[in-house]
Formats: structure tokens, C-alpha cells, sequence
């Protein structure tokens, strides 16, 4: 069972320390425990990122957030019955109590069912020139430009890989046989992919390219841009979707505006409060989504179409597109600057001390 110790937190700790107990602990969750060690609620990435949608700050306290009726079980019941449950009710993790309520383990459904693959396919847009990259990409495609010795796009798969995910379809254009050459059949990746071409002439946009898919998604598929390196967790953002019968889901990042002056408000023609410097903060699309196959559906055929006008689509027709924010660590490289800050990042974010660091 997994260390149950890493997981526990105060109701009083903040929901930045909940987050980093999530992501330092295997099983993805806190369990919140009064001075006893007796079970008060449990967290997940999910109700972190719901509790942030409504407003929340991470400088609150862990009990805003925590889900105070979790699912339980107990230390007398029959582990048979345990993962039962946690199978009917896709419950990935479930707190063992004595009879005194107080957390003595922790079971995940991972290491009850030893977890296969994920179907779900993964859908990377690597068609783009990368124009404010040049002079790097006049010879490269954006995605293939290296970060610590390897390709942007080398890090997304290989990432997506140790996550499960091994069924890739990546678009191409411009200087496309690079793309390809690199990566084949993926199979050195312990991945299958496979290429969309769009015409170099025409380009798609950031969704257009979808409807060259040979077929059509039998699961829930992921969209990312090829020039993204993050640590998202990607069954999270899965389960995340699945929980809220989502049709699509947009991954989002907050972004601070302040205000370089003291804004006046008025009451009428009164004056009422001087705020001084304010930040605004606004979610802004972060280039990772999930959709449904019938979502998919809707991208027309061979027509330039861009994501935000399918999640306008959706939301025009009333179907349900949902989001979710992103906590973890992301960067868009679409600058030098970016190039050069994801290079400076890469040894503390994603280098496990395995592999060779270029000098």
C-alpha cells in the first residue's frame, strides 16, 4: 500500500502546501486529520482546481476545499470487497481506518489493478512555423527545436508515455520528414504513432487538422499543442473531465494584469475609493484539451478552424465544455526568452538523473 504518512495534512495548511503534498505523494491525494490522526476529509487534484474556479486563493485553508464524506474503508473489511468497491464506484483511492476513524492506510485502485494503458488517443499540433523563433526554426520545425539536447516534442511524448498513453497522432507541415524521421513509427518510444499532413499552403489551424483523423476516436482524446512542456497530470485532466460529463474541456492558466496606477471608483460622480495598483486575474487557454468523439465530430472537413471556435460552438449550442485550471508547471515556447527559460528549467522540472545533460 502506499506510505500513508506523505499524504497527511492539517485542516489549517494552506492549499498550496495540499497541492505539494499531492504531487509528492504516489497515491495523488491528501488526507486531512485532525491532532488524533482521525479522518476529517479527503483532497484531490480535482477539488483543488474546483475550489480555485470558485474563487478560492492557495493561501486558504485545506478544509475550504476537502470533500468531508469521502469514501472509506476499514481495517476488518475483506481487501476483495475494498477494491470492489473502488472499481464500482472508479474510486482511485480510499483511506483504511481503525475503529477509532483515525487513517492507518491508504489503497489505490492502481496498485489494486495494476492499471493497463490508457486508449485514450493523443492528438499533437506540430505543424507551426514558429515565426518568433527565427532564425532557429528557418531550418526546424518549432516542436523539434531541442531543450537540454532533446526535442520539445521528444520531451511531450515521452512524458505522455510514462503516464500511459501510447496511442499518438501528431500534425504535420511544415518541414514535416524532420518530424517523421525523428520519431517513426514511435515504436522506440514504446508508442504507435501516426501523421496527419495538412497541405503546407493551407494550414488548418489549431483544431483544423483533427478532421484529417483516418478515423474516427473511439475514447476520450487528448489535444495539445507541440510546443508545450508541462508536467500536467494528464489522468487527472481525464478523470477531471469524466467526473463533469464533459463534451470538451480546456485546460486554463491564470494570468495577473496590475494596473501600473491608483484606479479611482466612482458612485455616481462621487468619489468612493482609490485602489491603488490593482490585479486583475483571468484564466487564459493554455493549449491542452480533451475531447469526446462527437466534439471531434464537429470540426469541418479541410476548412482552417481554430480551437476557441469549436469551444464557442459547443458553448452556442448549449453542450457542455468545461475547464480545467492548471496547477502544475507549464510554459508555452513561443519565444526566445521561453526557449531559453524551458532549457533553465528542464534540470529542476524533468530530469530524473537518468539520462545525459548536454554541456
Amino acid at each position: 500500500m502506499s506510505n500513508v504518512q506523505e499524504t497527511l495534512v492539517a485542516p489549517t495548511a494552506s492549499i498550496k502546501d495540499v497541492i505539494e503534498t499531492i504531487e509528492r505523494a504516489v497515491a495523488k491525494v491528501a488526507l486531512v486529520v485532525d491532532g488524533n490522526g482521525r479522518l476529517l476529509g479527503t483532497v484531490t487534484d480535482g477539488d483543488v482546481r474546483r475550489g480555485l474556479l470558485k474563487g478560492l486563493q492557495i493561501t486558504d485553508a485545506a478544509s475550504a476545499i476537502m470533500n468531508n464524506k469521502p469514501r472509506v474503508a476499514h481495517a476488518s473489511d475483506d481487501p476483495a470487497a475494498i477494491v470492489d468497491m473502488m472499481r464500482r464506484n472508479i474510486c482511485r483511492q480510499v483511506p483504511i481506518l481503525d475503529s477509532e476513524g483515525r487513517v492507518i492506510a491508504l489503497r489505490t485502485l492502481e496498485e489494486a489493478l495494476q492499471v493497463p494503458r490508457r486508449a485514450n488517443p493523443v492528438f499533437l499540433m506540430a505543424g507551426g512555423r514558429g515565426q518568433r523563433l527565427r532564425p532557429l526554426t528557418d531550418d526546424c520545425p518549432k516542436p523539434m527545436l531541442r531543450i537540454a539536447g532533446r526535442p520539445i516534442l521528444q520531451i511531450i511524448v515521452e512524458n505522455m508515455v510514462q503516464q500511459g498513453f501510447n496511442d499518438f497522432y501528431i500534425s504535420v507541415n511544415y518541414k514535416r520528414d524532420l518530424v517523421r524521421q525523428h520519431f517513426g513509427d514511435g515504436s522506440a518510444w514504446g508508442a504507435r504513432i501516426r501523421y496527419v499532413e495538412e497541405e503546407e499552403s493551407s494550414p488548418l489551424g489549431t483544431a483544423g487538422a483533427l478532421s484529417l483523423i483516418p478515423e474516427k476516436p473511439k475514447h476520450s482524446m487528448i489535444v495539445m499543442n507541440g510546443d508545450i512542456l508541462t508536467k500536467v497530470a494528464f489522468g487527472s485532466l481525464l478523470d477531471f473531465h469524466h467526473e463533469h460529463g464533459s463534451e470538451a474541456t480546456m485546460c486554463v492558466r491564470d494570468y495577473f494584469v496590475q494596473v501600473p496606477y491608483g484606479v479611482v471608483e466612482l458612485d455616481d460622480y462621487r468619489l468612493s475609493e482609490i485602489v491603488e495598483k490593482p490585479v486583475h486575474r483571468f484564466l487564459v487557454n493554455a493549449g491542452i484539451y480533451v475531447l469526446e468523439p462527437a466534439a471531434v465530430e464537429l470540426v469541418p472537413s479541410g476548412a482552417t478552424y481554430d480551437m476557441p471556435a469549436l469551444f464557442e460552438r459547443l458553448a452556442r449550442e448549449r453542450r457542455f465544455a468545461s475547464v480545467f485550471p492548471i496547477t502544475e508547471y507549464w510554459l508555452d515556447i513561443g519565444r526566445m526568452d521561453d526557449l531559453n527559460k524551458a532549457n533553465d528549467d528542464y534540470v529542476r522540472e524533468f530530469w530524473t538523473g537518468e539520462e545525459h545533460l548536454p554541456e
